[in-house]
């Protein structure tokens, strides 16, 4: 039954990550973060070597729930999102690393 969660839980991720990316007309509460602020971190986490994350960005990651968001960095790379750079960001605004989002 777990299993059945977790992976309804990941498809509705994708759904919601998607209709971000594509600027969704409605936004999605996403682990207490509207899904269209979640864009501001884009260019952030993108590529081999991304600019450091604006002012806007660190501004979501530090209104998100960091704990949250983490637990759903195995799917980052579907959406061509690098992960080491998506789970670099606490730290790069400044914040303290959450436990989840350490790279094991």
């Amino acid at each position: 039954m777990a299993h059945t969660s977790g992976n309804v839980r990941v498809q509705w991720l994708l759904a919601t990550l998607l209709i971000a990316m594509l600027g969704g007309a409605k936004a999605i509460a996403l682990c207490d973060t509207e899904s269209s602020k979640l864009s501001a971190c884009y260019a952030a986490v993108t590529g081999q070597h991304p600019p450091k994350p604006s002012e806007k960005c660190c501004d979501v990651v530090k209104h998100s729930n960091l704990p949250c968001l983490c637990r759903y960095k195995s799917v980052l790379p579907a959406f061509g999102f690098n992960p080491t750079n998506a789970l670099a960001l606490p730290s790069k605004c400044g914040l303290k690393t959450p436990p989840e989002c350490r790279v094991v």
